[in-house]
């Protein structure tokens, strides 16, 4: 097995990183978001589901 992550793997911000994107989105949650706004959600939301998969230790 290769020492070094493929290129996949370094680009995966962590999750909490990405969980603060999304928070900042719904600064007001009185306040819905706009069609372009919906759109970075679902890729953040898609994004953050990718970071806690990278984080999952395979079991023994």
């Amino acid at each position: 097995m290769s020492p070094n992550p493929g290129p996949r793997a370094a680009a995966v911000r962590p999750a909490a990183v990405v969980n603060e994107d999304i928070r900042a989105l719904w600064h007001d949650a009185r306040v819905g978001l706009t069609d372009d706004q919906r759109a970075v959600y679902e890729r953040l939301l898609a994004e953050w589901a990718a970071a806690v998969r990278a984080d999952v230790v395979p079991a023994a």
